[in-house]
């Protein structure tokens, strides 16, 4: 993990060397950014770029600043001598004037599914238009190393926390680890009893959604499968499925509990379904990953997936409309996810006392091929055009 030192520029800010040649003796100010008397390479400093580009140290500053005060031609003068001579500005200096990193801690649960790299990427889209750098750790769902990472941000001096809990979190684990007096969001997992902010998917609605429909297709009896560990979109995902079947007084199939984070798991739960024999008509998968490999086992097991049983997943990864048959699921945005998270962080950095704020992500379900309702037809989606949801909730007192 890279170690962050704040500074602030001083009246010699020195951030990079510069390898090359002498410099001319007609420019004896930019001795600087040539080679010191002993043969160790010197750095370029603020006066060495003034004399380069003909103009004040203040005039430097100012221009690295982002001051409305420089007139452009000056301002690209100075820009040019910047990169001429290969100046780096230091940010560590400026951190320690402003008295912030600009870095931002991401606290991961796991890095191998597509939905974590989509939702990485989100939040590094809005953190990068505002001039800020995320520093991202892994914590491989445990709550031990979680709060060990969650500590070591905070050494380095991070203005915020984008944590994805990991299994068995706890809400005061994540107090003794002084989660409380650093700006904290809390994605995609919720934590009871934990006072911050939260942004994440339906999960609730989406699989409520995917049920309903399997249950206009004709479907009665509908089995689940995936989900192993004791975390909140488990827990959410189940309350949604169950939901749509108690509104049509159905029983649930078989709820197969496996791993979630790669196509094998899902193929080893649906062939031990398939070899008990009595299968479901229809499968909800707890997310495409999963279900990609239940569609694998039906197919070696003589079944077609979309005609013999619908096989429906969560998420709408990419591959989700290239597999053969198509998937049928619904979206969870986690780019979208990351976006707000990121968002949401900076309004809380700017303004520590708001209340806690909640931002629930609305689901659209994507009719493919593998539920059986679109053999030979394009993708449907239903649900779509809902923005996020945002509630504010009371800080407890």
């Amino acid at each position: 993990m890279p170690v962050f030192r704040p500074s602030w520029p001083g009246e010699n800010a020195k951030v990079k060397t510069r390898k090359g040649p002498a410099p001319d003796a007609s420019r004896p100010s930019a001795a600087g950014a040539g080679h010191t008397g002993s043969g160790a390479p010197a750095r370029v400093t603020l006066n060495d770029i003034a004399a380069h580009a003909g103009v004040s140290r203040a005039t430097v500053s100012l221009v690295l600043r982002k001051s409305p005060l420089v007139a452009d031609d000056t301002r690209a003068k100075v820009d040019a001598a910047m990169v001429e001579l290969g100046y780096i500005y230091n940010r560590r200096a400026a951190n320690l004037r402003s008295g912030a990193s600009r870095t931002i801690g991401l606290v991961l649960c796991e890095i191998i599914t597509p939905n974590y790299a989509q939702f990485t990427s989100g939040i590094d889209e809005v953190l990068d238009g505002e001039g800020y750098a995320a520093f991202i750790t892994n914590s491989e769902e445990d709550a031990t190393r979680q709060r060990r990472l969650l500590v070591r941000m905070q050494e380095h001096g991070v203005d915020g926390i984008v944590l994805v809990p990991a299994e068995h979190t706890r809400p005061d684990a994540l107090t003794e680890a002084h989660c409380t007096s650093v700006p904290c969001v809390v994605a995609q997992r919720r934590i009871e009893g934990f006072p911050t902010d939260y942004v994440g998917p339906d999960y609730a609605a989406g699989m409520e959604m995917v049920t309903e429909h399997l249950i206009a297709l004709g479907h009665t009896h509908i089995g689940f499968i995936g989900g192993l560990r004791r975390i909140s979109p488990l827990a959410e995902r189940l309350t949604g499925f169950r939901r749509a079947l108690r509104r049509h007084k159905l029983k649930s199939g078989p709820v197969v509990p496996c791993p979630v984070l790669d196509r094998a798991d899902g193929y080893a739960a649906a062939r031990s379904l398939l070899a008990a024999g009595d299968h479901p008509t229809a499968l909800v998968c707890y997310n495409d990953v999963v279900a990609f490999g239940v569609m694998l086992a039906l197919t070696e097991h003589g079944l077609t997936p979309g005609r013999d049983v619908a096989v429906v997943g969560c998420d709408d990864v990419a591959e989700a409309g290239l597999h053969r048959p198509a998937l049928t699921t619904f979206t969870t945005d986690p780019r979208v996810v990351g976006r707000e998270a990121a968002r949401l962080l900076l309004r809380r950095i700017e303004n520590p006392q708001l209340p806690p704020e909640q931002i629930i992500i609305p689901p659209r379900l994507v009719i493919r091929q593998s539920c059986g309702a679109a053999f030979g037809a394009p993708a449907r989606t239903a649900g779509a055009g809902k923005p996020p949801a945002r509630r504010a909730t009371a800080r407890p007192a």
